[in-house]
């Protein structure tokens, strides 16, 4: 306990799933924490209510963060509250259109990439130059996916995203080690979101789900909390430019049996 005191914390997407989980995890670890959303007001605030109980301060902003000026809001609003950003977590995601290349529409596309590559290019920009003004220092975590290598049929928006906001963290690694801040990935498999709210409610298909997991079962968002604790941390300050794969072996499965 402890690891993440006095740290401001902003995390996109954390009215439910992972950004839920890392908001609560990183209160427990004594980080005061922005708290995102764009439609599930309710979850947001049962986030804030969750990080208030661990004794730390939270705010919730509304923000659609395709959307460059409502970026730049939410961290206006960071500021004003708690003064600065520490840290920040780029974890907002819309899950996959299911629709292949061949019918899949420019607007369904441009919403995946404005997700997974404007958003956290916005957030990153600016929370740089906080951190600039602040004397450098701090952490960005980009949570990405085993599909940042793994492609599926019908997934193009979203493994495209996935794989630029690899290749973001990366560059940004590079250019920010000066500043002493690190980058890093965090690349679930299969994790107990609504964005798997089927498997979540039905033993059944959750079952079917993960036979191809050599550890046979999902993960659970507080696991993935866990290790943005530790990229969150000091102890990680050696750590930048990395991908954390956390899927239960799933890509190592890959080309089992051909």
């Amino acid at each position: 306990m402890g690891k993440l005191t006095d740290k401001i914390a902003l995390i996109t997407g954390s009215d439910s799933g992972i950004g839920q989980a890392t908001a609560i995890r990183f209160a427990k670890e004594g980080a005061d924490v922005v708290i995102t959303y764009l439609h599930d007001a309710q979850g947001a605030e049962q986030t804030r209510k969750e990080v208030e109980a661990q004794g730390r301060r939270g705010t919730v902003v509304q923000a659609d963060l395709r959307l460059e000026g409502e970026v730049e809001r939410l961290f206006d609003e960071a500021v004003s509250v708690f003064g600065t950003v520490h840290i920040l977590v780029n974890n907002a995601g819309v899950d996959a259109s299911g629709t292949e290349v061949a019918d899949l529409s420019t607007e369904e596309f441009d919403e995946r990439i404005k997700t997974y590559v404007y958003a956290p290019f916005w957030c990153s920009r600016r929370f740089v130059n906080i951190r600039r003004q602040d004397g450098g220092g701090g952490k960005i975590i980009n949570v990405t996916s085993v599909h940042e290598e793994q492609p599926r049929a019908g997934a193009a928006d979203y493994d495209c995203g996935k794989g630029a906001l690899r290749n973001l963290t990366r560059t940004l690694a590079l250019e920010l080690a000066p500043l002493h801040i690190n980058v890093n990935n965090l690349a679930p498999g299969m994790v107990l979101t609504p964005f798997n709210q089927e498997a979540v409610d039905d033993p059944k298909v959750r079952q079917e789900q993960v036979r191809s997991i050599p550890w046979k079962r999902a993960a659970e968002p507080q696991e993935i909390a866990s290790l943005a604790v530790f990229l969150a941390s000091q102890e990680a300050d050696y750590v930048t430019g990395s991908t954390y794969v956390m899927d239960g072996g799933l890509m190592q499965n890959t080309g089992q049996g051909a």
